[in-house]
């Protein structure tokens, strides 16, 4: 869903942005591409005179392999997913917000609050949440499409047509539900049997790309592509014969969280921005540009009546359960780690 930077580019803006992050008045956000609207960081700059700066990323893992390499005193703030939010906090990577911090943390939704991954959001404020599924080009194939077979053992017609997400939480998540084994077994012959049916389905599939997953749909380089559901509504938007599935074996749900960071060179400056989006009017303004849920009390006056309606955000009673991306303890994620080195080859 965003494009992430290379290496010698990311390595000359971090050096950069090292160095003028220092000044008053800024603050410097790790977001991913796409998915916030330009006119509303003109709002805040407008209203606080601080000015935002922006580098993106394009899946979890990037995001914490870019801070580990030397982001960490660069940013203020990053977005990650769920459970990427309880690595970091396991890593020491996340600064501590303390009580009446945030101004505004009483718009917080009473479900989205006291979150597993960060209890008491002592961390992180949400952000937006969605479920990533697939989409499929029902131009191409008119058949049932509520399947994770879609993915993993598709028909004829849509083999070498199939663009995954590069990310290994949301591949590896919905290959569990295919499968029906859990997210982090330490079963071998179930990882086995996992590792199997990914080197299987891999051969099917065209392209793995985060960035560019609604454009290769919309274009119709891919007549399938892993998708989350706003970029899915959006896409469809411009190609009517796309179709956001739901399969019956389940499909991963997500919220996306602000965290502040530790070492954030511009604290203060972070915590006016994490409340300006704890506002109602502020955060639908990012639903209704993004096409995602919120976490927060109070916006229903604010948000697109439309919404309410989008296909790809109310899933049909044959839908199998969202899943949440779960956390692994450190050894049985060094298997899932290599399963997906294998996947990628």
């Amino acid at each position: 869903m965003k494009k992430l930077l290379s290496t010698a580019a990311t390595a000359s803006l971090l050096t950069i942005m090292a160095q003028t992050a220092q000044a008053d008045g800024q603050v410097v956000v790790y977001h991913w591409f796409e998915y916030i609207p330009q006119e509303l960081v003109d709002k805040f700059t407008a209203e606080t005179g601080i000015e935002v700066v922006m580098d993106t990323f394009d899946s979890n893992e990037a995001m914490l392999a870019s801070l580990k390499a030397g982001g960490m005193g660069t940013y203020d703030v990053s977005v990650p997913g769920d459970y990427m939010v309880q690595i970091m906090a396991t890593e020491g990577l996340l600064d501590t917000i303390a009580e009446g911090e945030l101004a505004n943390k009483g718009n917080i939704a009473p479900e989205w609050l006291d979150v597993s991954y960060d209890p008491g959001r002592v961390h992180s404020i949400p952000y937006q949440w969605g479920s990533t599924s697939f989409m499929v080009d029902t131009a191409t194939y008119d058949g049932d499409i509520d399947t994770t077979d879609i993915l993993f053992n598709p028909p004829t017609e849509l083999s070498g047509k199939i663009n995954m997400l590069d990310s290994q939480g949301e591949v590896l998540a919905m290959a569990a539900l295919h499968l029906g084994i859990p997210q982090c077994s330490q079963d071998r012959e179930q990882l086995k049997a996992l590792d199997a049916m990914l080197q299987k389905a891999k051969v099917h599939w065209a392209s793995f790309n985060s960035d560019t997953a609604k454009e290769v749909l919309v274009s119709g380089d891919a007549a399938v592509g892993q998708i989350y559901d706003g970029f899915g509504a959006k896409a469809r938007a411009e190609r009517d014969t796309l179709k956001y599935a739901f399969p019956t074996q389940g499909y991963v749900v997500w919220m996306d969280n602000v965290v502040l960071l530790k070492d954030a060179p511009n604290r203060e400056n972070a915590l006016k921005f994490m409340d300006f989006l704890l506002e109602p009017e502020n955060i639908a303004a990012v639903s209704n540009y993004a096409r995602y849920g919120s976490g927060l009390k109070d916006v229903a006056e604010f948000l697109d009546p439309e919404l309410a309606t989008l296909p790809e955000s109310n899933p049909p009673a044959t839908a199998g359960a969202g899943a949440f991306i779960q956390v692994c303890d450190e050894a049985t994620q060094a298997v899932y780690d290599q399963i997906w080195t294998n996947v990628k080859k």
